[in-house]
């Protein structure tokens, strides 16, 4: 039984190959959001209940192998998963999304953690947040005096607790979509962390309308772990280590 950690487009698409394959598989799902979409394999949601907790479900449920598919800023859960994987020996792949790379018109500004925000964001600018919820209680306390906007899924049931003001929306959004959203809301800069894969609309539409952007820097895979960025590539590998019903 492969345990595929997901919540990613690509973790989903990879779910469906596997199901077609034959290949026996349980989704686990953090449980954040909270009508995520369906995955056509067995799928469990929330913790489970830290490191021993982690490695009773491994036991219990049998896993034979794990495909760590979880957002490329997951670096607390990729880091856990990969370090227990190699203590107990099982197999262990991290799938991501390539790295987006700047094109020509692109007014990005890479910098590797939210520290570097305060001396590229002047005060009164208006700050479009591509980067979650999550990470808007680091952000917002770096940032006083510039009237954040934050992108979520869920509608929020809380205030919005800094200067600014919530937009909800699901992904994917295309260039249109966010070219239209951004014309309306006049951000004077763009945060976003490089996840990459297919979201680039709000990039493509930052870069027509001479938005500048704060790219962070995405973290590092553990080393010495598997790595796949290509879908037929992570599916090879899962036939190797899974099994069939």
């Amino acid at each position: 039984m492969i345990l595929l950690l997901a919540g990613t487009t690509e973790a989903r698409n990879l779910a469906g190959h596997l199901a077609s394959s034959g290949l026996k598989a349980v989704a686990s799902l953090a449980g954040v959001t909270e009508e995520p979409l369906a995955y056509p394999v067995e799928t469990r949601t929330g913790g489970f209940g830290g490191e021993e907790g982690f490695r009773s479900y491994l036991r219990a449920a049998g896993i034979t192998a794990v495909i760590d598919a979880t957002h490329p800023f997951a670096e607390a859960i990729t880091t856990r998963t990969a370090r227990i994987c190699l203590e107990l020996g099982l197999p262990y792949l991290r799938y991501e999304r390539k790295i987006w790379r700047s094109q020509p018109g692109d007014a990005w500004h890479h910098i590797d953690s939210y520290e570097a925000l305060p001396d590229m964001i002047p005060t009164g600018a208006r700050v479009f947040l591509a980067t979650g919820r999550q990470s808007l209680d680091r952000i917002g306390p770096l940032l006083p005096g510039r009237h954040l906007i934050c992108r979520v899924i869920d509608t929020p049931t809380e205030p919005f607790p800094y200067e600014g003001e919530w937009v909800v929306g699901r992904p994917p959004f295309s260039e249109t979509e966010e070219t239209a959203l951004f014309q309306r809301l006049e951000p004077d800069f763009l945060v976003v962390k490089n996840a990459g894969g297919t979201g680039r609309g709000k990039l493509d539409a930052a870069r027509s309308l001479g938005i500048p952007t704060a790219m962070i820097a995405r973290p590092p895979a553990p080393e010495g772990v598997d790595r796949r960025e290509q879908l037929l590539d992570a599916l090879e590998w899962a036939e190797t280590h899974g099994d069939t019903f």
